[in-house]
């Protein structure tokens, strides 16, 4: 049975293409590595992991793609390609010969909400499917009116919000987010990730009892079969070490049953992604 970290990143940190990691972040200001990774994910009883794109660039293809063919605890990379390009086909096609190239993913929060249901964006999703790539949804709350609207369009590819769509959790702001996340979950062709709770919460001040609320919503909505955990190491650095991150969701399904459990952990992510 496999157990995924189902979202993490690896960087070799350049300030110039890093320009987020603004002066706030020193904490994650450096790089790392799949050797940084693996005792962690040992320490934790999970197989694998999924790398996903943090630049938006097909170096960073290049760069996943090698980082996974070099150690197998890395399960599938998430990429990045131009969707609204007139060659994305091309690059799709490309991306295929790579057993371990998942999906892709756009970094639409930093986007206009309406750039995910431009014409040319929704051709390079409608191209997904044929070649067996899923698609992860990045977006902050206010925009999964639209995300609602992109995978309504594409029943049958394979969707996966990151971030539980980034709620403002510092603010305790709840009830819009809620409504969006419960709308976007009627298509069952959606999934979604626990993941990056702690990084939208107080840095210093978080408390544990603060992401319950959050997390019972995603359970009722998703159901056991449709959520993953994933750690969002190392941005979520900023807030905590992984063991204590990792903790948070431990304790918040240990009243699951095995099987539950055992969904969350691993074998959701394993059929999203068709893990090898």
């Amino acid at each position: 049975m496999l157990r995924i970290d189902a979202h993490q990143h690896f960087w070799q940190y350049d300030p110039v293409r890093d320009s987020w990691i603004d002066d706030t972040m020193t904490a994650i200001r450096k790089d790392f590595m799949p050797e940084d990774l693996q005792p962690l994910l040992q320490q934790h009883q999970l197989n694998g992991c999924v790398v996903v794109q943090s630049d938006q660039s097909e170096d960073e293809n290049t760069f996943q793609l090698a980082n996974a063919a070099a150690n197998d605890f890395i399960k599938g990379v998430v990429g990045w390609v131009d969707l609204c390009s007139g060659s994305v086909k091309e690059r799709l096609q490309y991306y295929s010969r790579f057993e371990k190239m998942k999906g892709f993913r756009h970094i639409l929060q930093g986007e206009a909400a309406e750039f995910m249901l431009q014409d040319s964006f929704k051709h390079g999703i409608s191209l997904l499917q044929q070649y067996g790539f899923t698609y992860d949804i990045l977006v902050y709350a206010h925009q999964l009116r639209h995300a609602a609207q992109l995978v309504a369009a594409f029943p049958d590819q394979p969707f996966v919000i990151d971030h539980i769509a980034k709620p403002a959790i510092k603010d305790g702001e709840i009830t819009n987010w809620e409504k969006g996340i419960r709308t976007i979950a009627k298509h069952e062709n959606v999934y979604c990730k626990i993941s990056g709770m702690v990084t939208e919460a107080d840095w210093k001040n978080w408390n544990e009892q603060s992401f319950k609320p959050y997390m019972d919503i995603i359970v009722e909505a998703f159901g056991a079969e449709r959520i993953m955990y994933g750690s969002d190491w190392p941005v979520c650095l900023l807030a905590t070490d992984y063991a204590t991150n990792f903790d948070i969701v431990r304790q918040y399904f240990s009243t699951f049953s095995a099987a539950e459990q055992a969904l969350f952990f691993g074998e959701n992510a394993a059929k999203f992604y068709q893990l090898i």
